[in-house]
C-alpha cells in the first residue's frame, strides 16, 4: 500500500483563498491592508527567487509588500537602520530578513533587531521563549515548522488511527529555524519529542519507534526508506538540488527521506517539492494578516 500523499500545494492553495477573504474583509471593516516587508542583502539568486515569490503571493491574496534590497557590501550598521526604518512605518506589519545572510554580517542581532509584534517569521528570542514555556503562547510561531504543523492535523483528517497526541515523534535536525521550533510544537501538541542530530547514535533505532518523521537536516536522502515505521506520517522539509543527467534541466530536488520504499511503508508522507515549501509561505502571509488585525485592534 502506498502513502497517501501531503500535498502542501493543495492545502496552502485552500490557506490562501480563506486569507483573500480575511485581508478584504479587514481592509472593508477598517480600511487597514496588512504590509509584509521583505529585507534581501546580497545578489544570491535564490534567495532573490524566494523573495520574488513571497511578493507574488503576497499580490494574490491582497497584502501590500514591500521589497528592500540591500548591497552584498552592506555594513551591519546599515542593515539593522533598515530595520528600525521598518519598524516604525506603520505600513508595514511583518517583517522578513532573508536568510542566509552574507558571512561578514550577524545574522542574531538583525534577527533580534525585528520588533515582536512585526516578527512574521517567529523568530525573535522573545517568541522563541514563550513558545518554550509551558501555558505562554507567543505572538508568532515560525513559518516552516507551524506549516508542517498544518500537515500533520491534515494526516490526522485522511488517517482514522493517526493523531498527534499522544504519538511518538522523531524531529531529525535542531536548528533554530526549523528543528527546535518544530520539536517545541509537537510538545505542546502532547507529542512524546527526539531530537536527533549528527551526534544521535544508531538513528535507525530511533526512527523504529516513530509514528511522525519531520526531517530538517538537509542531506540527500539520508534516511533510508526501510527505516521508516510502518503507518507513520512522514514531514521531509529539506529541498536539495542534486545533478541527474536524465533530468531535462539536469538537476533534480530531492529531501532527507529516500522516497520509494519509504511511500511503501508510510501511511502519510510529503512530497518534495510541492510539500512543506508551499506551507511556509502560506504561514507568512497568515502571521502578516494576524499582525495587521492585532496591530489595528
Amino acid at each position: 500500500m502506498s502513502a497517501q500523499l501531503l500535498d502542501g500545494k493543495a492545502v496552502a492553495k485552500r490557506m490562501h483563498t480563506d486569507i483573500k477573504k480575511d485581508v478584504a474583509a479587514l481592509q472593508a471593516e477598517s480600511g487597514v491592508t496588512p504590509g509584509l516587508a521583505t529585507v534581501l542583502v546580497g545578489d544570491d539568486d535564490a534567495s532573490r527567487m524566494y523573495v520574488k515569490m513571497k511578493h507574488n503571493r503576497c499580490a494574490d491574496v491582497g497584502i501590500e509588500s514591500f521589497g528592500h534590497e540591500i548591497p552584498p557590501t552592506a555594513s551591519q550598521e546599515e542593515v539593522e537602520k533598515v530595520i528600525d526604518d521598518l519598524n516604525a512605518d506603520p505600513r508595514v506589519h511583518g517583517i522578513l530578513v532573508q536568510l542566509p545572510l552574507p558571512d561578514h554580517l550577524d545574522t542574531e542581532p538583525i534577527l533580534d533587531r525585528i520588533a515582536v509584534h512585526k516578527d512574521v517569521d517567529g523568530l525573535h528570542p522573545l517568541n522563541i521563549g514563550a513558545l518554550a514555556i509551558k501555558g505562554r503562547m507567543p505572538m508568532f510561531t515560525p513559518a516552516t515548522p507551524t506549516g508542517c504543523l498544518v500537515l500533520l492535523r491534515e494526516a490526522e483528517l485522511l488517517i482514522d488511527s493517526f493523531s498527534i497526541e499522544g504519538a511518538n515523534a522523531v524531529v531529525l535536525g535542531r536548528s533554530n529555524l526549523v528543528g527546535m521550533p518544530m520539536a517545541l510544537l509537537l510538545v505542546e501538541n502532547n507529542a512524546t519529542v527526539t531530537v536527533a542530530h549528527s551526534r544521535t547514535r544508531d538513528l535507525q533505532a530511533v526512527l523504529a519507534d516513530a509514528d511522525i518523521v519531520v526531517s530538517a537536516v538537509g542531506r540527500p536522502h539520508m534516511v533510508p526508506g526501510e527505516w521508516i515505521k510502518h503507518g507513520a506520517v512522514v514531514i521531509d522539509v529539506a529541498t536539495v538540488k542534486v545533478d541527474d543527467p536524465s533530468a531535462k534541466k539536469g538537476y533534480r530536488w530531492v529531501g532527507d527521506v529516500e522516497p520509494e520504499e519509504a511511500m511503501k511503508r508510510a501511511a502519510a508522507m510529503t512530497p518534495v517539492p510541492g510539500g512543506v515549501g508551499p506551507m511556509t509561505v502560506a504561514m507568512l502571509l497568515q502571521n502578516t494578516l494576524n499582525a495587521a488585525r492585532r496591530y489595528h485592534a
